[in-house]
């Protein structure tokens, strides 16, 4: 089983918010792979199914950003999942805006959903894809700019970011990720 993991915060307020692409992310793998995420289990919605004969897990954790760990890690133990099979997507301040970066670990550099999910797996050896929401341009609070909704010039480089992260999940559905980041990156 593979599991993709886009991470955001819940709720209509935080929708098409920059902290919310990783959830875009899976909208968007939900429609492409005929996957609807009709489960609830340990604080969050997922959806299985099946794609080039690979049981997919898609997840979008309920649990706010700060403490994504606390469903993924349950998830991975309910449905007995390496971490090896598991990629994570997110927002990244320090990539520009729609610029896509796929890793297979690291540190949670500074972004605090992934502080959990580190902390919960107990190890940063898991696959990921960053999308760039650049940094905000005046003296603006980080918090607030994370929050916020996309510019309408902004918004058409994420629409294309989502496309290609998702496109970057369906092939390593079937293709070792290594290739997979050197075709993406």
């Amino acid at each position: 089983m593979k599991v993709i993991a886009g991470l955001g915060n819940p709720g209509k307020k935080y929708e098409q918010t920059r902290h919310n692409v990783g959830f875009m992310v899976i909208d968007e793998l939900s429609k492409r792979l005929n996957i609807s995420l009709n489960e609830s289990k340990f604080n969050g919605i997922y959806g299985i199914g099946h794609f080039s004969n690979e049981k997919i897990l898609l997840i979008k954790p309920l649990t706010f950003m700060n403490l994504s760990g606390e469903c993924i890690r349950p998830l991975l133990n309910y449905y007995n999942v390496p971490t090896e099979q598991l990629v994570v997507i997110y927002d990244d301040l320090d990539l520009p805006v729609g610029k896509i970066r796929l890793r297979m670990k690291g540190s949670a550099g500074g972004h605090n959903g992934m502080k959990s999910i580190i902390q919960h797996l107990g190890s940063e050896d898991f696959k990921r894809i960053r999308i760039g929401i650049g940094r905000p341009k005046h003296a603006m609070d980080i918090v607030d700019y994370v929050l916020g909704k996309f510019t309408e010039e902004e918004m058409h480089h994420i629409q294309h970011s989502v496309d290609r992260s998702a496109s970057a999940c369906e092939k390593w559905i079937h293709t070792p990720f290594l290739e997979v980041m050197n075709e993406y990156n």
